[in-house]
Order: C-alpha cells, then sequence, then structure tokens
C-alpha cells in the first residue's frame, strides 16, 4: 500500500467520522465520532468511499477534523462553501473537455495556480480567517511533500464540492424560508 492510499482511507474514516458528528447527540457527540471513524475503518465504509471518491483533498479532511473536537469550528460557511461551489463551477466542466483550456494540468506545473493563491492567502490573513489560512497552507504542503501529484487534488475533491453544494442549498432554503415569513 502507497503513501496516498493509506491516507486515503484513513482520511475517509476520519470523514466518515465527521459525518457522525453531525448527528445531534449533545455530550456523546465527540464520541459517537469516534466510534463512527473506528466502525468506518474497520467495517469497510473507509475503503468503499476511497473507491467510489479516491483520496480526499486536504482542505475536506482537514475540515472533518476541525469538526470533531468538542466543540466544533466549522469553517464551511455559507460564503465558504458559495466560492468552493463557484470554483468547481469553472473548473469541473473545463476539466472534463467542455472548452479548450484543461485547468486540472495546471494542478502539474502550478506556478500561476500559486500565483493566483497568493493574493486569496493575503486575504485570509488580512481578514484573520485563521482557519481557512491553516487549511490552505496544508494543502500547500501536503502538495509540496509529495503527497499529491496535482495541486488541485490537494485542494478541491468531488465529496467537497457535494459538502459545499449542500451547505449553499440549505442556505438558500433558509433565506427563502426567511423571506416567506416577512
Amino acid at each position: 500500500m502507497n503513501l496516498l492510499a493509506a491516507y486515503g482511507l484513513l482520511a475517509h474514516g476520519l470523514i466518515f467520522g465527521g459525518l457522525v458528528s453531525l448527528l445531534p447527540l449533545g455530550v456523546l457527540r465527540p464520541h459517537a465520532a469516534l466510534a463512527g471513524t473506528t466502525v468506518a475503518l474497520l467495517a469497510g465504509i473507509a475503503p468503499a468511499l476511497h473507491a467510489l471518491f479516491g483520496p480526499p483533498s486536504l482542505t475536506l479532511l482537514l475540515l472533518a477534523l476541525l469538526h470533531l473536537q468538542q466543540r466544533p469550528l466549522v469553517p464551511l460557511t455559507y460564503p465558504a462553501a458559495l466560492v468552493v461551489v463557484g470554483i468547481a463551477a469553472l473548473f469541473y466542466p473545463a476539466a472534463l473537455g467542455w472548452g479548450s483550456f484543461d485547468p486540472y494540468a495546471l494542478g502539474y506545473q502550478p506556478l500561476p495556480l500559486l500565483a493566483a493563491l497568493a493574493p486569496l492567502g493575503l486575504v485570509l490573513c488580512w481578514r484573520g480567517n485563521n482557519a481557512w489560512l491553516l487549511i490552505l497552507a496544508a494543502g500547500l504542503a501536503a502538495y509540496a511533500g509529495g503527497l499529491f501529484a496535482n495541486l488541485w487534488d490537494a485542494l478541491l475533491d468531488p465529496l467537497l464540492v457535494l459538502l459545499a453544494l449542500g451547505v449553499v442549498l440549505r442556505g438558500l432554503a433558509i433565506r427563502l424560508i426567511v423571506a416567506r415569513r416577512r
């Protein structure tokens, strides 16, 4: 088993634990998350997720880890999820061949991508958004350390996009409900 496969299995186990931690269990939430992680690794849920989605991005793993705490820190708010969905809406169709430009190829020689991420890092630092700054830095470090062959794989994955889409749709539904009550 290579490093990326081991990372993928462990990461999917932790992500499943993060999913279990969303259940309204009160003080038992952290224990249920730990049990969910264990069950995912032992019962074959993590390998199934790994086979279906491939290795998750470090962004998704860190979002799950931040949610496993006693007092969860959830940086995937509506605006952040909107940014992720917007990037995916531009990235995935072009990467699938709709158009002559393939943004996925930029991830193998990422100097232009890194140049585009530098202002994002400065904005995150200026706004004091330390959680997202840490996630961005960890993703860049994972790519630089050789865990991921493509920078896009370290930062974005389909499961993260589905999660962000769920957050956006939930936010839109709440806004619609609030608007109807007025």
